[in-house]
C-alpha cells in the first residue's frame, strides 16, 4: 500500500474559543482563573453566549481547531508534512468551524462514521490583561470515538501513527485506538504515543507500559509523566527507564530543552532562543510535531529533537497553540531541512 501520509493520528477534536476579558469578567461568570476546569453542555453554552456579548460580535472571538494531537498535525503540516487526523466531532457549528480550520491548516480531516448525540467539544479560553489563560473545556462529541470511526485502510497509509495518552479516558476510544494501532502495524508503520500528562500516566501506567512493550517505538513525555511512567525521582532515573525500553524516547524539559534516548544512545538538545515567553500552550505538542517530521523524513535523532525545539520555540512566542510563522520557513533558515 503507498505511503498517502507522513504521520496520521488519534485524539480529541476540541474547538478553542478565545477572547480577551478582564479580571471583573471572571468574577462575574464565575470562572477559575489559569486553570483548566471541565464543564457541561449548559454551561459551555452559557460561557459562549457570555463571551460574544463580551465581545460584542460573535466574529470577534478567535475559533480555531484544538486538541493536543490535532496541534502536532498542523505543526506537522507547517513543516511541509502531510497528516492525517482522526477525532470526533457533531454535525453542528462548532464541528464545521473545527473541519475548515483543520483543512486550513493543511491537513486531513477523518470524522468517522457513526452519529454522535453530543454537541462538538469546545473549550472556552478567557485571556486576561496579565496572560493568563482561563480554560473551561466541554468534552462532549470527542469522548464518542468509537472503532467504527477507523477507516483501518486510511490510517495504514501513513508512515506513523500518533495517539494521545488522553484517548484512554473512554473504553471506546482505547479501542478505536487498537484498531488503527493494528491497522498501522500491520501496514509496517511505527506507533508513537505521547503520555499526555502526569495524572492520566497514574491511571494508565501498565496499560501504557504494556503498549511500550507490544506496540510503541516513539514515546513522547515531559519529565513528570516520564518520571511518573518509570516510578522514579529523578531524571536519571528516567534516563535509566528508557534505556532499559529501548525505544524512541523523546523526552522534553521546558527551559532545559529535550533528551532522546534510544537504548544506549542519548542526545541533549538545548532548548531553541526566544526572545519572550508569552504562553506556553502547545509546546509540547509542537515539539512532537518538529519530531515527527523529522523522524518521517530522514533526520537522525538530534536533528529530530531540534526541530522540535524551533517548532516549540515558535509556539511560545504567542497566544495560541499552533505556530503563526511558516515552521517550514524557520527550519529553513536554521539550516534544518
Amino acid at each position: 500500500m503507498p505511503q498517502q501520509y507522513d504521520v496520521a493520528s488519534l485524539g480529541n477534536a476540541i474547538v478553542d474559543i478565545i477572547a480577551s476579558v478582564d479580571d471583573r469578567f471572571l468574577l462575574t461568570h464565575r470562572i477559575a482563573k489559569g486553570t483548566m476546569t471541565l464543564i457541561d453542555e449548559f454551561r459551555a453554552k452559557e460561557l459562549l453566549r457570555a463571551l460574544a456579548d463580551n465581545q460584542q460580535t460573535m466574529s470577534s472571538l478567535h475559533q480555531v481547531a484544538g486538541g493536543s494531537a490535532a496541534n502536532t498535525m498542523a505543526g506537522l503540516a507547517s513543516l511541509g508534512g502531510n497528516g492525517l487526523f482522526l477525532g470526533k466531532v457533531s454535525d453542528d457549528r462548532l464541528g464545521k468551524v473545527f473541519g475548515d480550520s483543520m483543512a486550513a491548516a493543511g491537513v486531513t480531516f477523518h470524522n468517522g462514521s457513526s452519529k454522535t448525540g453530543a454537541s462538538t467539544a469546545s473549550s472556552m479560553i478567557a485571556v486576561t490583561p496579565d496572560g493568563q489563560r482561563s480554560m473551561n473545556t466541554f468534552l462532549g462529541a470527542c469522548r464518542e470515538m468509537v472503532p467504527d470511526d477507523v477507516d483501518e485502510e486510511q490510517v495504514a497509509a501513513a508512515r506513523l501513527l500518533y495517539i494521545e495518552g488522553y484517548l484512554w479516558d473512554e473504553e471506546s476510544a482505547k479501542q478505536a485506538s487498537r484498531k488503527a494501532i493494528a491497522a498501522v502495524k500491520g501496514a509496517g508503520g511505527r506507533i508513537a504515543l505521547s503520555l499526555s500528562d502526569p495524572f492520566c500516566v497514574g491511571r494508565f501506567r501498565e496499560e501504557f507500559l504494556h503498549l511500550l512493550d507490544k506496540d510503541v517505538s516513539v514515546l513522547f513525555a515531559n519529565e513528570e509523566e516520564a518520571k511518573a511512567l518509570f516510578q522514579v525521582q529523578d531524571f536519571d532515573g528516567v534516563i535509566a527507564g528508557a534505556k532499559k525500553w529501548g525505544g524512541i524516547a523523546a523526552l522534553t524539559r521546558s527551559a532545559k530543552g529535550c533528551v532522546i534516548v534510544e537504548e544506549g544512545m542519548v542526545h541533549e538538545i538545548p532548548a531553541a532562543p526566544v526572545s519572550q515567553v508569552i504562553d506556553t500552550t502547545g509546546a509540547g505538542d509542537q515539539y512532537a510535531a518538529g519530531f515527527l517530521y523529522g523522524l518521517t523524513h530522514g533526520k537522525g535523532l538530534a536533528d529530530c529533537g531540534r526541530l522540535g525545539a524551533l517548532a516549540a520555540a515558535e509556539v511560545i512566542s504567542h497566544y495560541g497553540a499552533r505556530p503563526e510563522t511558516s515552521l517550514k520557513d524557520l527550519a529553513a533558515k536554521a539550516g534544518l531541512i
